[in-house]
């Protein structure tokens, strides 16, 4: 069965004009454009990265089993989500800001970076089993996480609604969603942002939130062109880049991934007393120090969602009420 990768599909789906390409074959050099104020991104296998060099001092706080092995076994997204996570244009090689990030730190670290692309779920069951030392998928702190996970921040948390251009509907919080169809990732924290906002429409006398789930990116937006759903409700990254690149839907709102009260931050991820947590805010702070993580984020279009500390286990998005 052959696989394409959602961000060719999406620069197809915007015109040929967005889509550049030196030699031929599906292995062709590709860029992308953002929108009309975002860079160009390059979406082909050869993604020239900005590497890191290793740093004696972060390197030597990576615990003697994992150093001996020559590897850090990171975890990403298996389901292809611009600028974070996908696939280039050969269909095979896992590009995106998460990779980037992952391999910096595993530079930083003196390791090699072996990247396992699982389903949302299987990272966390990855980790719970050993199999990975770190994921890099997008997670976002939580205070119920914390319980079973380390963390070391790399990226803001924001979300985006988002939805079909001249929709004429703008989101604040939890009043405009009232009797909306929204699609949402299961699990994620913008599902249960979603949910609290619905429960607060129903005390209010308002119409719920009808919550839709679909299993691929491209269900979703076959489904708000289609005028199934009223929205989407994603990681900003991802929602940004669809934005500019298929030209079809606008953003309504942006949040944060933490709540109303909190911003939320992205995390590297690992299992809780693995040792390891120390070592990655150390080479995170490192290239934010010398400018190589400033450039990943610039090449990404992502340089809003800068932070200026890699913070361990900061406060997160808070517990599910009951």
């Amino acid at each position: 069965m052959i696989r394409r990768t959602l961000a060719a599909a999406l620069a197809l789906a915007a015109g040929s004009a967005l889509l550049t390409g030196c030699g031929s074959g599906d292995t062709a050099s590709a860029e992308v454009s953002s929108g009309n104020h975002g860079p160009k991104i390059n979406i082909g296998p050869e993604q020239h990265r900005v590497r890191g060099t290793r740093d004696p001092r972060s390197a030597a706080l990576v615990p003697a089993r994992v150093r001996e092995t020559g590897e850090l076994r990171i975890g990403v997204g298996a389901e292809s989500s611009p600028p974070l996570s996908f696939y280039a244009t050969d269909d095979k090689t896992l590009i995106g800001v998460e990779e980037d990030l992952a391999t910096l730190v595993a530079d930083t670290l003196g390791l090699k970076p072996h990247f396992e692309p699982l389903s949302w779920e299987n990272l966390f069951v990855g980790l719970d089993s050993g199999k990975l030392d770190a994921v890099f998928g997008n997670v976002t702190v939580t205070e119920e996480r914390k319980d079973k996970y380390d963390f070391a921040t790399y990226r803001l948390d924001q979300l985006g609604m988002e939805v079909k251009k001249g929709a004429g509907w703008k989101v604040r919080g939890a009043r405009d969603v009232a009797g909306k169809t929204i699609a949402v990732g299961s699990g994620t924290n913008q599902e249960k942002i979603l949910l609290d906002w619905s429960k607060e429409d129903e005390k209010a006398g308002r119409k719920p939130v009808d919550v839709k789930y679909f299993q691929k990116p491209s269900d979703v937006y076959l489904a708000l062109q289609s005028g199934r759903i009223d929205g989407y409700f994603g990681p900003d990254p991802s929602v940004a880049y669809h934005v500019g690149v298929a030209g079809r839907t606008e953003i309504a709102g942006i949040f944060s991934g933490g709540g109303a009260h909190l911003q939320g931050e992205i995390a590297a991820t690992t299992r809780k007393g693995s040792g390891l947590v120390k070592a990655y805010a150390a080479a995170l702070q490192k290239v934010i120090d010398d400018g190589r993580y400033a450039k990943v984020l610039a090449r990404w279009g992502l340089t809003a969602e800068a932070v200026a500390t890699s913070r361990i286990n900061p406060p997160g998005l808070p517990r599910t009420s009951d």
